[in-house]
C-alpha cells in the first residue's frame, strides 16, 4: 500500500530522518512514536505529498485512497454538523472542480484522479447521509444537532464532524494526528472500537497509551533520525524496545572490553621483537571490527517527589442541595456531595453533561443559584484548566515563573521539571508571553505540581503531553498526598490514578467507590458499559 525507503529530510537546519525506511500494508494499524519534534507530523506531510523529502523513494499503490485528520479542524462556514459530515457544503463540490480540472487536462489515470474519484463516490453514494448520521451518533452528536451550524459548536465538536466525513469517506489509509485530543470517554471508545474492525489500514500519532493499546498491532518509533519497527501494540512496543536496549548496551560493553584487551596487549608488547607481529595482528583485528555504537537510553519519564501540601479537613470540599444553571438551561438541582481528603475522584460522563461545570463549582469559580459550597478546614485549592491560561506574568522567563511560585526549588531542579514538560535548552528563557496555548497550559500545570495545593481540581490535565509527559505527570500525581478531583478521557491516566468514580449525566451525579475497573465491572462491559455511559 505505501513503501517509503531511504528517506532524507531536514528542517530548520536539523536532520530529522536519514536513511529511513517505512512500509505499510493493508489492514496495518500502526502507531508512530516518538518525542514531540522527532518528525512524526514531518512524516505525515510527506505521505500527503505536501512536503517533498531531500532524498528517498515513495511509492503508494495507484489505486490507495488517503484520509487524513489533522490536530486542529478547518474554518467553518454557514454549513450545518450535518452537511459537514457529508461533504456536501465544500469537500464534495471541491472535489467535483478537482475532477472536471483533471479531465480537462486529460490526466485520468494517474493516482489523484482516481482517488478524488473515489472520495466523491463515497460522499455522492444515496446512503451517504444516512451513514453519516450514524457516524455522528457514535461520536456523540444528539439528533437535533445534525442541523445546527457548525459555527455554533466548539471546535471539538467540529472536529468530530470532520472525523465523521473522514470514516465516510472509507480511504484505504487513514492517517490520524491525536484523534482522541477532542473526544470525551463515550466517543473515546466508540472510535477505538470502529478503528478495530476498520477495512482500510490505520496509522496514527497519539499519546493515549490505553487507546494505542487497544488499537495498533505495530509501532514505528522515530529514534536516532530513522524509523525502527516493532510487532505489537504500545506495551508490547516498550517491553521490545527495553530488551533490545539491553542486547545492544551488553554487546556494546563486550566489544569495549575486547578492544580494551587487544589494545592492551598491543601497547605492552608492540616494543618487544618476538611480540611484534602479534602486537600488530591485535591492531589489525580492531580494525577489523564493526564497531557497534554505544546505543541511547530510551527516553524514560521523569521522576519528581510533589511537596507535600498544607494538611486539609477530613471533608475537602462538600455541595448540598446545589442549584446550577446557565440562564435557562438547568444543568443541577438540589445536588449533594461529598468529597473526602486524600480521594483521587474521576468525572466521568458525555460531552455536556456538566463535568466541568461541577469542576467549577468545587474551585468556586461558578455561581451556584442555590444550595451550599462548604471548603474542608484549611482547603488550599488549585484549579487547572486547558482553556484558562492567562495566570502567567507574561514578561517572565518560563524558568523565573517557576521559580518565583517555588522559592525553594534549586534552578537544576526547575531545569529538570522543566524538561520533562517538553520546556528543554533555550525554550526555558522564553517569556511567557510567547508562549503558545497549550505551553502555557502546562506551565501552569508545572506550577501546581511544584507548589501543589491540598485540593487538585483538574480539567483534561493531559491534553498537550506527549505520552512520557503524560507518563511523569502520573507518577507525580501517585504520590501526590493531597485531594485530586479530575476530568480526562485517557483510560490509562485514569486507571492509574482513579480511586472513585462519579459518573455525571443529565444533572445527576452516581458514585462508584473504587477504581476505572471497578466501575466498568458495575456498568457493564463493551455495549453495555457505552449504554450505562451515557444513560441519563
Amino acid at each position: 500500500m505505501l513503501s517509503i525507503s531511504d528517506l532524507k529530510i531536514s528542517m530548520g537546519g536539523r536532520i530529522l530522518f536519514d536513511h529511513a525506511s517505512l512500509q505499510i500494508n493493508y489492514g496495518d494499524r500502526v502507531a508512530l512514536v516518538g518525542p514531540n519534534g522527532a518528525g512524526k507530523s514531518t512524516l505525515f506531510s510527506i505521505i500527503l505529498k505536501k512536503i517533498e523529502p531531500e532524498e528517498g523513494v515513495i511509492e503508494r499503490d495507484i489505486w490507495t485512497t488517503v484520509g487524513f485528520l489533522p490536530q486542529e479542524a478547518e474554518a467553518v462556514g454557514d454549513e450545518s454538523v450535518l452537511d459537514l459530515a457529508t461533504g456536501r457544503a465544500t469537500a464534495l463540490p471541491q472535489l467535483e472542480k478537482r475532477l472536471h480540472e483533471l479531465e480537462l487536462a486529460g490526466q485520468v489515470t494517474g493516482s489523484e484522479y482516481m482517488e478524488a474519484h473515489a472520495k466523491h463516490d463515497a460522499l455522492n453514494d444515496p446512503q451517504a447521509e444516512a451513514k453519516a448520521k450514524k457516524l455522528l451518533a457514535g461520536l456523540g452528536y444528539k439528533e437535533k444537532d445534525f442541523d445546527r451550524p457548525a459555527k455554533e459548536m466548539s471546535g471539538g465538536w467540529v472536529m468530530r464532524a470532520h472525523l465523521a466525513r473522514l470514516l465516510l469517506m472509507e480511504p484505504d489509509l487513514l492517517l490520524l494526528d491525536e484523534p482522541t485530543n477532542h473526544l470525551d470517554l463515550i466517543a473515546l471508545l466508540w472510535l477505538q472500537d470502529y478503528l478495530k474492525n476498520y477495512s482500510g489500514a490505520v496509522l496514527l500519532i497519539s499519546h493515549d497509551r490505553q487507546f494505542m493499546d487497544e488499537v495498533v498491532t505495530q509501532v514505528h518509533e522515530i529514534n536516532e533520525k530513522k524509523l525502527i519497527s516493532y510487532s505489537g501494540n504500545y506495551s508490547d512496543f516498550l517491553r521490545q524496545r527495553e530488551a533490545n536496549y539491553d542486547n545492544q548496551l551488553a554487546a556494546y560493553k563486550n566489544q569495549q572490553k575486547e578492544i580494551q584487551s587487544l589494545q592492551e596487549f598491543a601497547d605492552r608488547f608492540r616494543a618487544i621483537p618476538s611480540k611484534a607481529s602479534q602486537a600488530m595482528s591485535k591492531l589489525k583485528q580492531i580494525e577489523r571490527l564493526e564497531l557497534i555504537e554505544k546505543p541511547l537510553a530510551p527516553r524514560k519519564p521523569y521522576r519528581f517527589q510533589i511537596p507535600p501540601p498544607p494538611r486539609g479537613g477530613q471533608r475537602a470540599v462538600t455541595l448540598e442541595a446545589v442549584h446550577m444553571a446557565y440562564g435557562q438551561h438547568k444543568v443541577y438541582a438540589g445536588l449533594d456531595i461529598e468529597i473526602e481528603r486524600g480521594e483521587r475522584t474521576v468525572l466521568i460522563g458525555p460531552n455536556g453533561a456538566g463535568k466541568s461545570t461541577l469542576l467549577k463549582i468545587f474551585a468556586g469559580i461558578v455561581d451556584i443559584q442555590q444550595g451550599e459550597r462548604k471548603l474542608g478546614h484549611n482547603a488550599k485549592i488549585g484549579y487547572f484548566s486547558q482553556h484558562r491560561a492567562d495566570t502567567l506574568n507574561l514578561e517572565s522567563t518560563v524558568l523565573d515563573e517557576l521559580l518565583s511560585c517555588a522559592p525553594a526549588l534549586r534552578e537544576d531542579e526547575a531545569r529538570g521539571i522543566l524538561g520533562s514538560f517538553m520546556f528543554r535548552k533555550e525554550e526555558i528563557y522564553k517569556l511567557t508571553g510567547v508562549l503558545s496555548g497549550g505551553e502555557k497550559s502546562r506551565l501552569n500545570l508545572v506550577k501546581f505540581l511544584v507548589d501543589p495545593p491540598n485540593l487538585l481540581l483538574m480539567d483534561e490535565p493531559t491534553t498537550h503531553l506527549d505520552i512520557t509527559t503524560v507518563e511523569s505527570l502520573t507518577l507525580a500525581l501517585e504520590r501526590y498526598e493531597g485531594t485530586l478531583v479530575f476530568i480526562s478521557h485517557d483510560v490509562h491516566f485514569i486507571r492509574q490514578l482513579a480511586t472513585r468514580v462519579l459518573h455525571v449525566n443529565s444533572g445527576r451525579v452516581t458514585s462508584y467507590p473504587g477504581t476505572y475497573d471497578y466501575y466498568m465491572d458495575k456498568v457493564g462491559a463493551g455495549e453495555d458499559a457505552r449504554a450505562a455511559l451515557t444513560a441519563g
